[in-house]
């Protein structure tokens, strides 16, 4: 069985990817000196180049071993494997170049280094793809398949068949589900439930339907129950894992660090950390200094207008709460009276409010009086995109009354958001806006990103909920 020796099989690829960074290398020497590509100082020894592989494939090794790329990639996606590997090359590329700078000698040329920075990553998810493609061919055919066992008859259960089903190039069949208690149906999302969990040992020691790996995936209030199938499985051989049943906990972006050995699960982590947190911040500050200068004579036609209309101050100052609960001063423009909330005390804007000025009645309906917060984007307190910030006085009513609520603040709040596009502003459901909020926390992209602030363009002068 193939399974049975992934871990040659993954040295092997190892060995293929240095082979092909040395490849590329060389290759990439070819081409810039022997392709008729000019050629200004003359060719050099290609010994030279040679004695470069020396550094480069253990730096290769090392942090293509580092980022996980020789671990089990049965339920990894190859986008994600892709995206790693990208990382890996530009690490060592620019590790290279910084090498031959610093210590001087011989200067590769950079067109070899630029040519080698597309073909070693190039080849290496080529040889990805073509691995994975024949896996998956083979498993088509019933080779290198893993026969799974779940043991729990519940929703976490459930969401396991899910996922396997959803990843069929995995190879990892489902034989059938043990449940406990009574039962009004004998399958689980169109999986056979088999037995009981009584009959654990027996199914896994089958001789007519072999079970490779057992999936524990029991409710939390059958706390004894795993630990009597624990004690059952401690003398087979087949695989065990164990899915902890947090479904009933709101996560972000979950994982798994290791702490000097102990598993530790990061229920609430945000997506946004090292390059994502640094190309959202270059798109916030590109983006907004673009949107400051474009919108320059608008806002000092506004303030102008403000200033006339109702005097100053032009600019209403407010504090939100953002990412990680700091609280920050959030620009407006200033849109109801001077003194609107002394008798009523902090509340939400109403449709009619009575304390708005006619021009910030305006300037609300068409979401102008938010202009101002592109200074808190590039100051970095906010982002053009995420959940809207709230005042801290709300806050403390919500973070009680709403589950979830406090996950918001896991990125930083932005003018405009996923909740906002889809009519979720104002006055309106708070639970809704949540859930859409993390949504978007858990589905961020830079892409994403892009497209809500493209339809925030069109919806902000035609949403009913803008007063």
């Amino acid at each position: 069985m193939l399974y049975r020796y992934s871990e040659v099989f993954r040295t092997l690829i190892g060995v293929a990817d240095l082979v092909l960074v040395a490849l590329a290398w060389c290759a990439a020497y070819a081409i810039r000196f022997h392709s008729g590509l000019p050629v200004m100082r003359g060719v050099p020894d290609f010994s030279l180049y040679l004695q470069a592989l020396i550094p480069i494939v253990p730096v290769w090794f090392v942090l293509l071993y580092g980022h996980g790329l020789y671990q089990p990639q049965r339920t990894g996606s190859l986008l994600s494997e892709a995206g790693r590997i990208l990382r890996v090359a530009a690490t060592a590329v620019l590790g290279l170049v910084a090498l031959n700078f610093f210590a001087g000698g011989y200067f590769y040329s950079r067109g070899v280094v630029a040519i080698f920075a597309l073909l070693a990553p190039a080849s290496i998810i080529a040889l990805r793809i073509a691995v994975r493609s024949g896996l998956r061919a083979l498993r088509r055919r019933g080779y290198n398949l893993r026969y799974v066992l779940i043991v729990g008859g519940g929703d976490l259960a459930g969401e396991i068949i899910d996922r396997i089903r959803a990843h069929p190039g995995t190879g990892l069949r489902v034989r059938g589900v043990l449940a406990e208690g009574p039962r009004s149906q004998s399958t689980l999302r169109g999986i056979p439930i088999v037995g009981n969990y009584a009959a654990l040992k027996e199914l896994v020691r089958s001789k007519h339907e072999r079970v490779d790996q057992v999936i524990l995936a029991v409710d939390r209030n059958e706390t004894d129950a795993l630990e009597k199938l624990l004690a059952d499985l401690d003398d087979e051989v087949v695989n065990v894992n164990l899915v902890p049943d947090l479904l009933h906990v709101l996560t972000l972006h979950s994982s798994v660090e290791n702490l000097d050995g102990l598993p530790v699960i990061n229920l609430r982590e945000t997506p946004l950390l090292g390059w994502a947190a640094i190309a959202k911040r270059i798109f916030d500050v590109v983006t907004g200094s673009i949107a400051l200068l474009v919108a320059a004579p608008l806002m000092a036609l506004i303030a102008g207008a403000i200033a006339i209309t109702s005097g100053r101050p032009v600019f209403y100052v407010q504090e939100r709460m953002g990412l990680d609960g700091r609280v920050f001063s959030m620009l407006k423009f200033r849109t109801m009276s001077r003194e609107a909330e002394a008798d009523s005390g902090p509340v939400w804007a109403q449709r009619g409010d009575p304390r708005r000025t006619r021009l910030g009645s305006f300037l609300r309906r068409f979401s102008l009086d938010e202009l101002p917060q592109l200074w808190n984007v590039i100051k970095g307190e906010m982002s053009l995109v995420g959940p809207r910030p709230e005042r801290p006085v709300f806050i403390e009513q919500f973070r009680g009354e709403i589950p979830g609520y406090m996950l918001r603040h896991k990125v930083k709040a932005g003018m405009t958001g996923w909740a906002q596009i889809h009519g979720w502003r104002g006055n309106t459901s708070l639970h809704n806006r949540i859930e859409h909020d993390l949504y978007y926390i858990q589905h961020w992209s830079l892409g994403l990103d892009l497209r809500i602030l493209i339809r925030t363009l069109w919806r902000g002068v035609s949403d009913p909920n803008a007063y």
